[in-house]
């Protein structure tokens, strides 16, 4: 079988055996449909090409593609994409597209009762019960919300150090990094209301997605005592963990993160970890690798059920940690229910 993770930036593809065993692996640009450029099939059929050299396509029997706006609005163009790339190799067997959102969870674990929390350009979390996705929590976006994202911390930054050039709030470290790496021209670097206009400026005439790039700078300033920083890292924490206490309402069980922000070390990251730990009582587990995520839930679908934990550690190449897994089927703990009449919101 095949699981592919179409990103904005890469598409990551792995062909497996039924027991998880990797026999191919494949990577070409993006193939966001919303965020790439160029036709999201072009940028499967090359990670296709490249993972099934050597690789006898006639025994594929099943893919699953992972694909950031394959919720209902654009699941058919999704499709349609991963239809075309599936058809230009001849390949029989079917081809199904998913939210990004499922591949993740299913990267980070085989139980198919649990919780995702996501923080890299956007952030969002889920809730997932019996293997299906049954509430979400942001993931709106740079304007409306992506709270704590890298995007997020990245605008926040920015606006810490335009408060400090304009004398609202005090000096902050932020300053040299975040200016370096936006308005980097030597001329303007020692007049405060001239370093505040060329960070306007550089600031409007990027995509919003570029302000994420900051992110790592505000870490490192962060952990190096920075208050202004401080306060942007803790806020960051405190808004993911608030958004997965509102999906851990309707599940129990791992709690697996991922994204850029969750799975670097940093303030963020560790003060995530530790919410969770607080929380949940257990460690959070990483989804790194979502090509392997689409291959498990490739595999449960072979199968007919959830994917073997055996043959979860393989793909993912990481074993989960002992007693992480709640069985299939749990449910949340009494008084976590969702109110009477709840409905999810669409998935997206």
């Amino acid at each position: 079988m095949i699981g592919v993770d179409a990103g904005a930036t890469t598409t990551r593809c792995v062909v497996a055996t039924l027991d998880g065993h990797v026999v191919g692996r494949g990577r070409a640009g993006g193939a966001n449909q919303r965020s790439s450029a160029g036709d999201p099939a072009d940028a499967l059929a090359a990670a296709l090409r490249t993972a099934l050299s050597g690789v006898d396509s006639a025994r594929v029997a099943l893919g699953v593609v992972g694909m950031a706006g394959a919720g209902a609005a654009g699941h058919p163009a999704a499709q349609a994409a991963a239809t075309t790339a599936w058809r230009r190799f001849g390949l029989s067997g079917e081809v199904h597209v998913l939210p990004d959102l499922d591949v993740a969870y299913a990267a980070g674990t085989a139980a198919p009762t649990g919780l995702l929390l996501v923080a890299g350009t956007g952030a969002v979390a889920a809730a997932y019960r019996d293997g299906a996705r049954v509430h979400r929590c942001d993931g709106y976006g740079w304007l409306l919300g992506d709270e704590g994202s890298a995007v997020w911390i990245g605008r926040a930054a920015v606006r810490a150090v335009l408060a400090a050039l304009d004398g609202r709030a005090a000096p902050t470290a932020l300053t040299g990094p975040v200016v370096a790496q936006l308005a980097p021209t030597p001329e303007v670097r020692r007049d405060p209301d001239q370093q505040a206009q060329a960070l306007v400026a550089a600031a409007y005439a990027v995509p919003p997605a570029e302000l994420g790039r900051l992110a790592p700078a505000v870490s490192r300033v962060a952990a190096a005592g920075d208050p202004a920083a401080r306060r942007i890292t803790d806020d960051a924490a405190g808004r993911l963990l608030h958004a997965l206490d509102t999906v851990a309402r309707y599940a129990t069980g791992p709690v697996v993160l991922a994204g850029s922000v969750l799975l670097a070390a940093g303030p963020v990251a560790d003060a995530v970890r530790h919410g969770v730990r607080e929380r949940f009582g257990l460690d959070a587990l990483s989804a790194r690798d979502g090509a392997a995520g689409a291959a498990a839930i490739a595999v449960g679908r072979l199968r007919g059920g959830p994917v073997p934990a055996e043959a979860h550690a393989r793909l993912t190449g990481t074993p989960p940690p002992a007693g992480a897994q709640p069985p299939a089927g749990a449910q949340p703990p009494a008084g976590a229910q969702p109110p009477a009449g709840a409905q999810p919101p669409e998935p997206g």
